[in-house]
């Protein structure tokens, strides 16, 4: 009996990478209206060599980004692309296609939700709430949580110890085979590939489910309940 539905955050409920390519635009143009002079071509390329570098959550980029170039910080020019990236972040971060409805209709069924994510706390947390979703799960585990990345089990096991649950009643659904479905499967948790959201063109995920669209989770769900079977 499936009771806990585990979810990654980012390109599983979000379309993370393209909100993220489409504020690294918008942030390049405010900076070069601002004054950088620099090609945009020249300023990705430095902003994608930092996040490779810092990683992607890092937050004082166009600080170093700005210290590369030019040599300084330009305050005027760092707020520009703060504000642009803000902007273009708040317009960008929408939920993949009937995320929302199947997450209703999960809820609906009486089941438990949860979060597990490799972002910062307050990056998740930020993001849970841009989407409306902050009081939809039941728990949001990030990195702080457990000091530990997936496919570690440690933020796995936390979220069924605090949630009192056993492998067996969980189900985990990701885009990252090497890290949410590696991860969950070392548990004994039953693993769904969020396809719509892969951006490395894997071939075999490992999963025992995919799926190429969200609501195809709640026919899962209701298959492995017994739902409708007499």
């Amino acid at each position: 009996m499936i009771k806990l539905v585990i979810f990654d955050l980012d390109n599983t409920l979000t379309d993370f990478v393209r909100m993220k390519e489409v504020s690294i635009e918008a942030a390049i143009q405010a900076m070069i209206d601002a004054g950088l002079l620099v090609p945009p071509d020249r300023i990705r390329e430095e902003i994608l060599n930092i996040y490779g570098n810092e990683g992607i959550e890092y937050q004082k980029v166009f600080n170093k980004l700005l210290v590369n170039l030019i040599g300084e910080v330009d305050y005027k020019i760092l707020a520009a692309g703060i504000v642009g990236y803000r902007r273009a972040r708040e317009a960008a971060l929408v939920l993949y296609p009937h995320v929302r409805v199947t997450l209703i209709q999960l809820l609906g069924r009486g089941l438990k939700l949860a979060v597990i994510s490799d972002a910062p706390r307050q990056e998740a947390w930020l993001r849970l709430c841009y989407l409306q979703l902050h009081h939809v799960f039941d728990m949001v585990i990030a990195y702080e949580d457990t000091g530990e990345y997936k496919p570690s089990p440690a933020p796995f096991r936390m979220v069924l110890d605090k949630m009192g649950m056993g492998a067996d009643e969980a189900l985990m659904v990701g885009d990252w085979p090497e890290r949410d479905i590696v991860g969950a499967a070392e548990l004994g948790i039953r693993t769904v590939f969020a396809r719509y959201g892969d951006t490395f063109g894997t071939k075999e995920s490992g999963a025992d489910y995919e799926i190429s669209d969200a609501y195809a989770l709640v026919k899962i769900v209701d298959d492995l309940n017994g739902v409708g079977k007499r």
